[in-house]
Order: C-alpha cells, then structure tokens, then sequence
C-alpha cells in the first residue's frame, strides 16, 4: 500500500514517501516521510502502532523519515515494554536523527528500534532476502531488494541515473523508483547540476534495461503532473506503470 508519494514536501491531502510491504503474514515498511503515520496508523487500526514486523528508510531527508521519530514515540509512549523491539535497517545517518531528537535519552531509540545498517550484506527479514545498494543522492542512500520464493520488489528511494539500478531491478514484480521530474520545476532541486534525482522518462529505461515487470513510478515534486511522467516513462517501458497514490493497493504474487 502507498502511505505517501510526494517528493520534498506533501501536497495537500498527500503524504511524503511511505509504502507498506504485506507478504506471507509478514508486514514491513518501507521509508516514512511527512504525514505517512497517521496512514499508517490507520493501516495497523492501533495507536500504538502493533502489528509491524519490520522498518527499512532509504534516507535521512526527511520526506523518507520524518515520521520515523513520531513511530517511536508511538511505541515508546504506548504500550512500554509490551511490544517487541522493532528491527529498522537504514544508514547510519536515520538512527542518528531519531536520537537527536530524543536529546539526551538515546538509550530510549534502542528500547524500540534493533538498528542494521545500509548498505550492507543481505539480511533475512521475515520471508525476504535484503539486498542494498548505495546509489547516488545528496546524503547517503540504500536502494532496496526484497525477495523471497515468487516474489521480487525493488525500491530505490532516491537516486540519480546509476548502473546499478538495472541489477537492483532485476526481474521485479514491482519496482518502485524515484520519478522526481525535476525538469518539470521551474526552479530545479538540484541547483549543483549534479544528477542525483531522476527523470521519469530515466526511471522507465532503467526499469526496461532491469526486465522488471511492473513500474510504480513515485516521488513527485509537488506541482508536477503526474500524467506528463506517466508519459515519457512509457516512451521507452512497455510494461504496466502505475502513478503511486495515497491509498493505492497493489495486489502482488
């Protein structure tokens, strides 16, 4: 399910990116950026937010984590010691934001959340196999694998053009990628000229090149029109493409 598909900042009625991920009994979720825990919240059907199995972020910035802070509060200041510590992967750089916040009470981040770092070597996360790649961002950035018998999805959080992003991709069921469509901005995001967001028309050749199945395409800045991505995206990916959206529910093998 998408909690949150927006870019930099939430458009009103949307949220930053948020995705939740249900396989084989297992429930993960992947980045919570802006506004994507009360979604999630409402997912779960508990304050308190029970019945997560699982956290990965891509990222520090904020429209991937923010929210991140407000799930340990929900976990910290709900049901204290009932529930079980929560496995959340990410770089370095997320823990470290959470524990900022929390000033001189680190020691309750690690009550709640068992931190491993990204990129790193696969881990087994409930059914899946977890594979990281770092991919090129303004912090550091792990693109996501997850596979396990019949099913792969592929998550890049943010990311500018990458060879890389062909074997995180490959043969996915779903692959949802960045399509910030910078170009579409009047002012750019990304005033260095460095390339580290991209294009949906970028995001469709990778997923062609990777054979993947089916293109979330996600990330939109607001204001950009989404219909445009949609576009050039299928210009050079022939497969299903889906535009992400609050509430949408992709049914997966």
């Amino acid at each position: 399910m998408v909690l949150g598909s927006c870019g930099a900042y939430p458009e009103p009625g949307r949220a930053s990116s948020g995705y939740v991920l249900e396989h084989d009994g297992f429930r993960l979720v992947l980045d919570l950026g802006y506004a994507t825990l009360p979604r999630l919240l409402e997912v779960l059907g508990s304050t308190v937010a029970e019945r997560i199995d699982a956290v990965i972020v891509t990222h520090r910035h904020a429209d991937h984590s923010i929210d991140l802070h407000g799930l340990f509060r929900a976990r910290w200041l709900g049901p204290r010691g009932a529930l079980p510590v929560l496995p959340l992967y990410s770089p370095p750089g997320v823990l470290d934001q959470i524990m900022a916040f929390e000033e001189d009470h680190a020691e309750r981040v690690h009550a709640v959340f068992d931190w491993h770092p990204l990129p790193a070597s696969a881990y087994d996360v409930g059914p899946f196999r977890l594979e990281s790649w770092a991919l090129p961002h303004f912090v550091p950035n792990a693109g996501i694998r997850l596979s396990s018998p019949g099913l792969t999805v592929a998550y890049t959080g943010d990311t500018g053009p990458d060879p890389a992003l062909v074997e995180l991709g490959r043969d996915a069921d779903l692959y949802i990628m960045d399509s910030s469509d910078p170009q579409q901005q009047e002012t750019s995001p990304d005033p260095s000229g460095m390339r580290l967001l991209l294009s949906a028309r970028e995001a469709g050749l990778a997923a062609k090149a990777a054979g993947a199945r089916r293109l979330l395409l996600t990330h939109f800045l607001p204001g950009n029109d989404r219909q445009q991505s949609r576009k050039a995206a299928a210009e050079v990916f022939t497969g299903e493409i889906l535009l992400a959206s609050e509430g949408l529910q992709i049914p997966l093998p």
